[in-house]
């Protein structure tokens, strides 16, 4: 028996970010991660280091949140926390050395994902996927009184995929 509001947008979005999401913890846990850590180490791959309200704008959550999860990849050896110069109550967290492994493993990981959701998809058909993505996002920020990101534009968009 489907769903009553099956055939809406809004169920159909949900329902793939949930299998998203599910198939994403799934290939996580081949790494020994959690889902929402890989989103801290690919934040943070490519920068020297990041302070905690840096990283939390970026991932666009609460300090707290982000120094949870922080803590449990500093226990795991993926992260270093570095003092900053003039300020001892601002620390900043970069990549270890582990991290940086497991970074590069999670951007691989990223891409097979991809790969496995578009894959009934044409190149066509990725890059208006994409920018029909970006246009609801937009609905979405301005309905919640948000700002739109200058990234958010679609102009210009390449298919990459």
């Amino acid at each position: 028996m489907r769903h009553p509001a099956s055939k809406t947008l809004g169920y159909q979005l949900i329902h793939v970010a949930r299998l998203h999401r599910a198939r994403t913890a799934k290939l996580l846990e081949g790494l020994g991660l959690f889902p929402g850590q890989e989103q801290v180490l690919e934040a943070l791959a490519g920068r020297d280091a990041l302070s905690m309200s840096e990283l939390a704008e970026i991932l666009r959550v609460r300090p707290p949140t982000a120094s949870k999860t922080i803590a449990r990849l500093s226990a795991a050896g993926l992260i270093e926390r570095k003092a900053t110069d003039g300020d001892g109550r601002v620390v900043r967290v970069g990549l270890s050395a582990d991290g940086k492994e497991k970074a590069a493993a999670i951007a691989a990981l990223a891409l097979d994902i991809e790969a496995e959701a578009t894959s009934h998809l044409d190149n066509k058909d990725r890059k208006r996927l994409r920018k029909l993505l970006k246009r609801v996002e937009k609905g979405f920020k301005h309905a919640l009184g948000g700002e739109i990101d200058a990234d958010d534009d679609d102009e210009g968009d390449t298919d990459e995929a």
